[in-house]
């Protein structure tokens, strides 16, 4: 055989980075421009067997996996017209299933390669630093304490964690309603103005009588609202006088 008839007979396929028959039939399948879950299995086989026609009638030598694939799908389609043998394990539609399965997986393989590529690449895309890091300093505070410094800071920690108990010391003091009650039984006994602190009682000293004045005021201001007493004062500061209305 001649040169000639040597270089008429090599098979030169330029196919785009695909490696086998799977590849011809994912591109084969994202043509029907639906999802792969959806696609058309007897269509995909349909468009392969084509595929590998059209190659063969223009002398092109396949390779062997492309024409085990043509004859697979070939008996795949002839298994999904024809009448089902309930014998037959697996059944067409689960072999199909597998296909289906087997593209999708081939598909996200492929998705996820592109996406590593894009990324940028070092010394193509990203440069690192040329200048140099230099030496990084370290600092470290060095204490110097006395005695009487972490006797002190002892304190303080521990007054802040110490538990404090409030006690409140108990007073003679007089209630509110201890004094609208004998001011209104009092007022009920003058028949003239009569300062406000002879309204107290007469043991009452220190603490308590400052109690006692001060409730026997909210109580004369509480009566003379309800209308029981009248209240007068000459000027800020001067004596409070108090009487009972008629």
């Amino acid at each position: 055989m001649d040169a000639a008839s040597d270089t008429a007979e090599t098979l030169t396929l330029d196919i785009d980075g695909w490696e086998g028959p799977l590849d011809v039939l994912l591109a084969l399948a994202r043509t029907q421009k639906v999802d792969l879950k959806a696609i058309s299995i007897l269509e995909l086989v349909e468009q392969y067997l084509a595929f590998v026609e059209q190659a063969r009638s223009l002398k092109l030598e396949l390779a062997a996996d492309y024409l085990v694939m043509a004859a697979w799908l070939a008996y795949l389609k002839s298994a999904l017209l024809l009448p089902r043998d309930p014998e037959e394990t697996p059944s067409p539609e689960e072999l199909a299933l597998r296909l289906q399965l087997r593209l999708e997986r081939l598909n996200a393989m492929r998705e996820a390669g592109a996406r590593l590529m894009a990324r940028d690449r070092m010394n193509r895309d990203v440069f690192p630093r040329g200048a140099p890091e230099g030496l990084r300093t370290v600092r470290q505070a060095r204490w110097e304490a006395e005695i009487y410094d972490l006797i002190a800071a002892y304190g303080r920690v521990s007054a802040r964690t110490r538990p404090v108990m409030h006690v409140v010391a108990t007073r003679p003091v007089m209630t509110l309603e201890v004094a609208i009650e004998r001011v209104g039984r009092l007022i009920g006994t003058r028949l003239d103005w009569s300062t406000i602190e002879s309204f107290l009682p007469g043991d009452a000293v220190g603490g308590y009588r400052k109690s006692a004045l001060a409730s026997s005021f909210v109580a004369a201001l509480e009566l003379a609202r309800q209308g029981r007493l009248e209240m007068r004062q000459k000027s800020p500061f001067a004596p409070l006088y108090l009487r009972g209305t008629a």
